[in-house]
C-alpha cells in the first residue's frame, strides 16, 4: 500500500471515529508512522484530504450497500437487500470504521462549524433517499406497493431509521440491537404489499 493510500485508510478511520476537526494532522502522521513532507507531498491541505477521503468512503459505501442488487429484480426486496448491507457489511465493520457509519460522524460535527464541508454529505444523503424512493415508486407501479401509500413518506422514514440505527448502534456497540432495529425496517417494508 503506497502512502498516500495508507493516508486515505488511516484517516478514514480517524474520522470515523473522532470526526474531521477533532482529527490533527499530527494524529494523521502518527497513525501512518509519516512525516508533514510526506503528508504534503500527496494532499495541499487538511480539507483536500477530506473530500479525497469521502470519495474512498462513498466508494466502499456503493461497494458494501449496493452489492447483490442488480441480481433481484423486486425492487423492494432490492430496499431490504441494501438494508441488510447497511448492517452486516457496513455498520458492522470495526476495522474500517470503528466510529460507524463515517458521514452520520461526520455531518453531526461539520454542520454548523463546516457546512462547506457538510454540504458534501448532504449530496450523499439526498442520493440514498433518491434511490429508496425510486425503488417505492416502481414497487408501487409494479403492484407490490399499496397504491395509496405516500412512498416520500416511507423513503424519509426508512432513512431516519438507517441513520438512527446508525447512531444507537454507535453508543450501545450491541450487534444484536442493530439486528433487531434493522429487521422493523424490514417489517415495515414487508406491510407496504397489496393485502392478497
Amino acid at each position: 500500500m503506497s502512502l498516500k493510500e495508507k493516508i486515505i485508510m488511516e484517516s478514514l478511520k480517524l474520522f470515523s471515529l473522532k470526526g474531521f476537526l477533532r482529527t490533527s494532522i499530527n494524529d494523521i502522521l502518527a497513525a501512518t508512522n509519516s512525516s508533514k513532507g510526506g503528508f504534503y507531498n500527496h494532499f495541499r491541505s487538511k480539507d483536500d484530504l477530506y473530500f479525497t477521503v469521502l470519495k474512498k468512503a462513498k466508494n466502499v459505501w456503493r461497494e458494501r450497500n449496493l452489492d447483490g442488487l442488480t441480481e433481484i429484480e423486486n425492487p423492494v426486496d432490492k430496499i431490504k437487500k441494501l438494508l441488510t448491507n447497511y448492517k452486516d457489511k457496513y455498520l458492522k465493520d470495526s476495522i474500517n470504521f470503528p466510529g460507524g457509519c463515517i458521514f452520520v460522524t461526520l455531518s453531526v460535527e461539520l454542520d454548523d462549524q463546516r457546512p462547506d464541508l457538510a454540504s458534501e454529505l448532504k449530496k450523499g444523503f439526498d442520493g440514498l433517499k433518491s434511490l429508496i424512493n425510486r425503488l417505492l415508486d416502481e414497487g408501487k407501479k409494479s403492484g407490490q406497493v399499496r397504491e395509496e401509500l405516500n412512498t416520500m413518506a416511507i423513503t424519509e422514514m426508512v432513512f431516519a431509521g438507517m441513520v438512527g440505527a446508525s447512531v444507537i448502534y454507535g453508543v450501545e456497540k450491541s450487534a444484536t440491537a442493530l439486528d433487531q432495529r434493522i429487521d422493523y425496517l424490514l417489517e415495515v417494508l414487508d406491510g407496504l404489499a397489496p393485502e392478497s
